[in-house]
């Protein structure tokens, strides 16, 4: 955990696009209070035996005239099993009950006072596809949201498994074909937000990147008419082509095939994740992501 906290503090100044520190959304935010309360649990733990460690080489070293007691027949403390039992299990104990209280809370959406907006995500070789099958449009390489509305986004795989992850709105989930997978997310600052595939997928890897753009919902509802009314149709041939391995820069599509997602996921083995409720709001399609089937 002090490790993966630390991989975190090294990242965040990489670059903005990494800026896990620096959350714009309730997700994000909850993720973030995580983090410091793991550190600062760990951080009881490690700084003590750090500075335990120092003291013993010092105190115990083999020097003349070293006046540390010699107790050649000591064998147990019951005072230091209850310390170094004791102090490590409340705080695996603490950190168990947030982890699983902060887990259990983002499976819902962030506003529950909100309706929700579906997206569909499938990665593709060296692709990322957006679906909106409420608003009945389709992006490749970025995805638009308004701000202050819970996003669900539903995801899967139509080629070796990936890792979607927008650093600043929230932790990433996996992509496995046969597999849709939930996770919530929102902005509440207007923006671009970097996100990349987390899983090496070969040599066009290092392209998963997409952004995903927020703004208020009279400009996301504006955005949406543009794309419907200046964009070609995606087309199952078009998709065909998408999945074909390639590197390529955004694109958006007026509308989209019935069922597309739904067809990607049941042509792999058609699972949902476990525990999937109806998917609520102006995105959810006549398959209405249920549960597992």
């Amino acid at each position: 955990m002090l490790g993966a906290s630390a991989m975190t503090l090294l990242l965040s100044g990489c670059g903005p696009q990494y800026m896990v520190l620096d959350p714009v959304g309730p997700v994000g935010r909850e993720e973030l209070h995580l983090i410091i309360l793991s550190v600062i649990l760990t951080g009881i733990v490690i700084i003590p035996v750090l500075a335990l460690l120092v003291f013993i080489v010092w105190r115990y070293r083999d020097k003349p005239g070293n006046r540390a007691p010699y107790q050649p027949k000591w064998s147990e403390s019951r005072v230091l099993e209850v310390i170094w039992w004791g102090i490590p299990i409340v705080i695996v104990g603490i950190l168990g009950y947030f982890t699983e209280k902060t887990t259990f809370a983002l499976v819902r959406p962030p506003e529950n006072n909100i309706a929700p907006i579906t997206i569909e995500v499938t990665s593709l070789d060296w692709k990322w596809l957006f679906q909106y099958p409420g608003q009945k449009i389709a992006t490749v390489n970025y995805a638009v949201i308004p701000t202050g509305v819970p996003i669900n986004f539903v995801l899967t795989s139509d080629a070796p498994m990936n890792s979607f992850w927008v650093p600043r709105l929230g932790g990433q989930e996996y992509t496995m074909p046969g597999m849709a997978m939930r996770l919530w997310l929102q902005a509440n600052q207007s923006g671009t937000y970097y996100g990349h595939g987390a899983n090496f997928t070969g040599r066009g890897f290092a392209h998963m990147n997409f952004n995903v753009i927020a703004k208020p919902a009279t400009q996301f509802y504006g955005w949406v008419q543009r794309v419907k009314s200046t964009s070609h149709p995606l087309t199952r041939a078009i998709y065909a082509q998408l999945k074909i391995p390639s590197v390529i820069g955004t694109t958006q599509y007026s509308s989209i095939p019935p069922n597309l997602f739904n067809g990607t996921v049941w042509a792999d083995g058609g699972k949902y994740m476990p525990g999937m409720l109806p998917a609520q709001g102006t995105g959810s399609n006549s398959m209405k992501h249920n549960s597992t089937q």
